[in-house]
């Protein structure tokens, strides 16, 4: 499938939950380009929900393309609450580090321990949570048009 066909498919994925052109362009605008290089975490940061932290290592536009990429590192403490439930525009991929992770997409949940990927295309209804009595940590990659 190439972009166009691709770019064509969202919206019935999505059901209309998609961004008007202009306002993905204007937001692809604001992103820098990403360049070759090494990126540093930042400094680990609240997440969105109690129990919840975050490092992010870059945010921007690959240079190829409408495509943006987004690369973090999370880390959800024993007993917190799951994320909320979320689709997106771009596709989704987590790598775990240490711990145990459930990833639920499309009401179908999956174990993931140290050294496993899993993945959320575009669409999906999805949520990542803890599902032991330790700490677990994971790198997520986020790829496809701006938001």
């Amino acid at each position: 499938m190439d972009r166009r066909e691709f770019a064509a498919l969202l919206p019935a994925l999505l059901a209309g939950s998609a961004l008007a052109p202009e306002i993905a362009q204007a937001q692809s605008a604001s992103l820098p380009v990403i360049e070759s290089g090494v990126y540093k975490p930042s400094a680990s940061k609240a997440g969105s929900q109690e129990e919840h932290s975050s490092s992010r290592y870059l945010t921007g536009m690959l240079k190829a393309g409408n495509i943006r990429l987004e690369m973090h590192e999370s880390t959800i403490q024993a007993g917190a609450q799951h994320e909320p439930v979320g689709t997106h525009l771009h596709n989704e991929i987590w790598l775990v580090r240490e711990g145990t992770a459930e990833l639920t997409t499309n009401g179908v949940a999956r174990t993931m321990v140290a050294g496993d990927v899993g993945i959320c295309v575009a669409g999906d209804k999805h949520f990542i949570s803890n599902t032991s009595d330790k700490p677990v940590t994971y790198f997520v990659v986020t790829v496809g048009p701006p938001e």
